[in-house]
């Protein structure tokens, strides 16, 4: 990602001389925005981060138009809730571009990052400040909820990404990871290891936090950092997307095989923990519903992984590869 280290380098700490108890004493943020033909779902997430609790001169949002057709246009309502909105557009090339040209652009000592169909709550960016002051060379990431928690879809999808965060995090598993639409670090830090993977169109958030990890950093959760999660989804799109894991999972671990990791084995206990979950809604008619998605999951899955290891294999026959 050309540019990337020495623009975030550059800025350096933006914070010497700031006294305590001053709004310049908070780290100045950058948020980084995503979006792709969804204009409602980002005036949501918009008017959310118009909320936030955050000094308001501390922190900057960066909208990433990736090629939406017709063109996502600036927030009418942005002047009026004084957000300071910086809007780029460049041709469809995957959220993991979009994320990159929005932290080129981001002019902050720390990137956070969200999606466009995320709420994050008022107090989203104090407590990722908070935290990073804890672990200065931490990648931290918060918590995500389900804000769409009557929708089958939703709650399948959800069940498969929490469940996997608390138990490869409390197993100390090197596969641990942060979801892309509720992380931060430093500026730096994200220059140094080249930022996410353009290759990846999924999984580029398990990736990053891959190479963040065998770079011997940290990674640091804080529950405090909230979004709620609207990701409206059909059965259609619920397979789609989780082909598209499936996918993104296949190229995940071979690149981490590539890395020295050890070939992937399936663990049984995080698939019953993920099983389990839905019953706990307490909700049988959505829970009824999400186990049967959660069976199209598995299928989903392993056609992706599938798919993709075919993809891979003539990629590596061709003769430009």
């Amino acid at each position: 990602m050309p540019r990337l280290r020495d623009a975030a380098l550059a800025r350096g700490s933006v914070e010497q001389g700031a006294r305590p108890g001053d709004a310049t004493a908070r780290p100045s943020i950058s948020v980084v925005v995503p979006t792709f033909g969804r204009p409602q779902e980002l005036r949501g997430c918009l008017e959310a981060l118009a909320a936030l609790d955050y000094p308001r001169e501390r922190y900057e949002v960066v909208v990433v138009d990736d090629g939406s057709d017709p063109p996502m246009g600036p927030w009418a309502g942005a002047t009026d809730a004084g957000l300071r909105i910086r809007w780029l557009r460049q041709a469809n090339a995957g959220p993991a571009a979009a994320r990159n040209a929005g932290a080129r652009a981001a002019t902050a000592e720390i990137l956070a990052f969200t999606d466009d169909d995320c709420r994050p709550a008022s107090d989203w960016l104090s407590a990722i400040a908070a935290a990073l002051a804890r672990d200065p060379g931490a990648l931290c990431g918060g918590t995500t909820t389900n804000a769409l928690e009557h929708s089958a879809c939703s709650v399948a999808s959800h069940a498969i990404v929490d469940v996997a965060i608390e138990h490869l995090h409390a197993r100390g598993d090197d596969l641990r990871f942060f979801p892309s639409n509720n992380l931060a670090l430093r500026a730096a830090g994200f220059a140094s290891i080249g930022g996410f993977d353009e290759v990846f169109r999924t999984a580029e958030d398990r990736d990053l936090c891959d190479r963040w990890l065998r770079a011997g950093r940290p990674l640091v959760r804080a529950p405090l950092a909230k979004v709620a999660h609207r990701h409206v989804l059909s059965p259609a799109g619920f397979w789609r997307q989780h082909f598209g894991y499936g996918r993104g999972a296949r190229r995940l671990h071979r690149e981490r095989f590539r890395r020295g990791a050890p070939k992937f084995v399936p663990d049984l206990g995080y698939y019953a923990k993920v099983f389990r979950r839905p019953v706990a809604t307490g909700r049988p008619g959505v829970a009824v519903g999400s186990l049967a998605l959660l069976c199209v999951w598995q299928l989903a899955n392993v056609a992706g992984f599938l798919w993709e290891g075919v993809l891979g294999d003539r990629r590596r026959k061709s003769p430009r590869a």
